[in-house]
């Protein structure tokens, strides 16, 4: 059974409005997407693809050129500010002068459309701010002002501030930019958690190709040439049409690892003998000294063979010799030679060091 529709479009055009500096400019036409409910979506696209402009209009923030964009099946343009701010919370990239503010204070920004201009909290408003901040995992840092936060802290206090918000709908620009490895996995997968488990509908761009094909339920791939595609994560990435969508000539999609790679292209044809970890890093390191992985034994220059990361072995048929080395610092240093050359100087089985 599909899940309920939330938001949905059909053949808009977004972009910008005629100003007095600028005639009015239509990055896409003839846009139409559907956002399900409980959902994590993320939305992938080059720089400049236009992906915060398609935010902005799925939030209101900026009006469609043609079209209608629909939440809840209503004209989105319909809703009062309030109305909307309790269906639909935005976390921009953008940093908000907000540093001279204690955490517990910005997440309470987030009851402003319950509790009016003078923003008196209730018994049960605080409760709901005490949660939004304990969802995120940000309550210990209550007293502690904005400014004094970590970059990945202060992402959370801004999802803190939406969720208090008590909104079924969080759109977010770019809200891994700037952050560690370890704080970008940790927000989207909370992002995630909120989605699986508290049946938010979250759409989020990134460039975080890795997390997003592990976690998002559905992946929206925007560029200039192609429009908007979307679906399954793993129907996109099975059917090919990633593998042409972000192509260019320097870079392709290996669906083995779910990563843009180097176009790694080489006459140089080497056959390995490993499995598991160490057939990956003996692949990359070859492919990283210009080598081009075959299927083919016969069509190879040399015969990789990797047991144990200290026992690897580099064989040649035509010159029935073989090449041991005690581990990957030496193999390396062995490929920055001519192998075919260095190959033809070890006529008996030796050993490299």
């Amino acid at each position: 059974m599909k899940k309920e529709i939330i938001i949905s479009a059909k053949n808009i055009s977004i972009g910008y409005t005629k100003t007095k500096h600028r005639e009015k400019t239509a990055l896409y036409e003839d846009l139409s997407f559907n956002l399900h409910k409980g959902e994590l979506v993320c939305l992938l696209g080059a720089n400049g693809a236009g992906k915060s402009t398609l935010l902005r209009t799925i939030s209101a923030s900026q009006p469609t050129l043609k079209g209608q964009v629909l939440l809840k099946s209503r004209d989105i343009k319909s809703y009062s500010e309030k109305e909307l701010s309790q269906l639909l919370g935005l976390v921009l990239t953008d940093k908000t002068s907000v540093g001279g503010l204690l955490v517990r204070e910005l997440v309470e920004l987030g009851r402003y459309p319950y509790t009016g201009f003078f923003g008196q909290l209730t018994r049960q408003d605080k409760d709901v701010v005490y949660k939004a901040m304990d969802d995120v995992c940000i309550a210990h840092k209550a007293d502690v002002y904005v400014a004094e936060l970590s970059d990945g802290e202060r992402q959370r206090a801004m999802i803190a501030k939406a969720l208090a918000q008590e909104c079924p709908i969080l759109l977010l620009d770019e809200p891994t930019a700037f952050l560690d490895i370890e704080s970008r996995i940790e927000i989207i997968n909370l992002l995630h958690h909120l989605a699986m488990n508290q049946d938010k509908t979250v759409l989020l761009s990134t460039h975080d190709l890795d997390l997003a094909l592990l976690l998002a339920d559905r992946l929206w791939l925007l560029s200039r040439d192609k429009g908007l595609v979307s679906g399954v994560t793993e129907d996109i990435i099975l059917s090919g049409t990633m593998d042409n969508f972000f192509k260019g000539e320097n870079v392709v999609f290996d669906r083995s690892s779910g990563n843009f790679l180097p176009n790694r292209r080489s006459s140089k044809n080497v056959f390995i003998e490993a499995e598991g970890d160490l057939y990956h890093w003996t692949k990359n390191l070859l492919e990283r000294h210009g080598y081009a992985i075959t299927d083919n034994k016969d069509s190879s220059l040399f015969i990789v063979s990797a047991k144990e990361t200290n026992d690897i072995t580099v064989n040649i048929s035509d010159k029935s010799s073989q090449i041991k080395f005690e581990d990957f610092e030496h193999l390396a240093s062995f490929l920055r030679n001519n192998p075919l050359t260095a190959l033809s100087r070890h006529i008996d089985t030796e050993e490299y060091k």
